[in-house]
């Protein structure tokens, strides 16, 4: 599938409570490979398999949750259709300078409807992932140290108006509709997933009555036996696991939600199926909502519900 317009996930800058406890943990435990730190304290990094500078950004704060979520396009000039299109449709962007994030372009920002600040960008420095670009092996180095997830995969967004969100997704952006959960009376949508290529998800939004509120960031694992790896990780250093190992009805993907010292919520993730632009959305009722979350036990964990940050 040709990727024009939005390519994938970017990056997350997640608050943090305690930036150098939190360094740690994505670092050691987590296993991501830092790339830098910039002038305001922030910290940056990549999983271990990830081409570009940084997929991750830590601030120090007093209150966790996410800054903002980031998308890079194709090129300058897409970034410029999609900051054009957004202004006609009457939401109000905002250019941050090449530079404001360290190895990063020019960014268009703008405000979602629920409350979530959303990044376009389109350059970003290259560092590569420690395998040669000739004759390159399967593995490097950093790939074996902590859970070593191979990529920021996608984040899952609660807060009010996703019908609203929905459409600036695809009548803008190009995202198209993978997977939903009606609200109980069957009248609405209480959930979303939505892809800008062929993954099952690229990101997710669920309503809430608190805007701009972060259910987790996930990360890609490359099998289902990585994934229990990572969950021995986790108990090794007493890493507070919210749910599974398991495995999603939504998605099919195969699962661990944990939380981070600071109380962010993080999901190691692998599996899921090959959507197309051209295939009918999955749905869900609300009443197996549970058995779309965790497939075997059909159980529809509260905290899954009800702890964001």
């Amino acid at each position: 599938m040709a990727l024009e317009g939005v390519m994938r996930p970017g990056h997350a800058q997640v608050r943090v409570l305690e930036l150098d406890k939190a360094v740690t943990f994505y670092r050691d435990v987590l296993g991501l490979v830092e790339t830098g730190r910039d002038d305001s304290g922030r910290v940056y990094f990549k999983c271990w398999d990830e081409r570009d500078h940084h997929s991750l950004i830590l601030r120090e704060a007093d209150e966790a949750g996410i800054d903002f979520l980031a998308f890079k396009v194709r090129d300058e000039l897409t970034l410029d259709v999609f900051r054009d299109k957004l202004e006609a449709a009457g939401i109000e962007t905002e250019e941050k300078a090449a530079g404001d994030l360290l190895e990063t372009g020019r960014r268009v920002r703008f405000t979602l409807p629920s409350g979530h600040l959303i990044e376009l960008f389109a350059t970003k420095t290259q560092v590569g992932n420690g395998i040669p670009m000739t004759n390159p092996g399967p593995w490097c180095e950093q790939s074996e140290r902590g859970i070593a997830p191979i990529r920021f995969d996608h984040a899952l967004l609660y807060g009010p108006n996703i019908a609203e969100v929905k459409k600036i997704f695809i009548d803008i952006l190009g995202f198209y509709l993978v997977e939903r959960v009606l609200t109980p009376d069957g009248e609405g949508e209480a959930a979303i997933w939505l892809s800008c290529g062929q993954k099952v998800h690229d990101v997710a939004f669920a309503e809430y009555p608190e805007p701009g509120k972060l259910h987790h960031c996930s990360f890609l694992m490359e099998s289902w036996e990585k994934v229990l790896r990572a969950g021995d990780i986790m108990s090794m250093n007493e890493v507070d696991v919210d749910i599974g190992p398991t495995r999603h009805g939504i998605t099919r993907g195969c699962t661990i939600y944990a939380w981070d010292p600071s109380g962010n919520r993080f999901e190691t993730f692998m599996g899921g199926y090959l959507p197309y632009p051209d295939y009918e959305p999955l749905t869900w009722t609300f009443d197996n909502f549970g058995q779309g979350l965790d497939y075997p036990q059909r159980k529809l964990h509260e905290t899954f519900l009800t702890v964001v940050t």
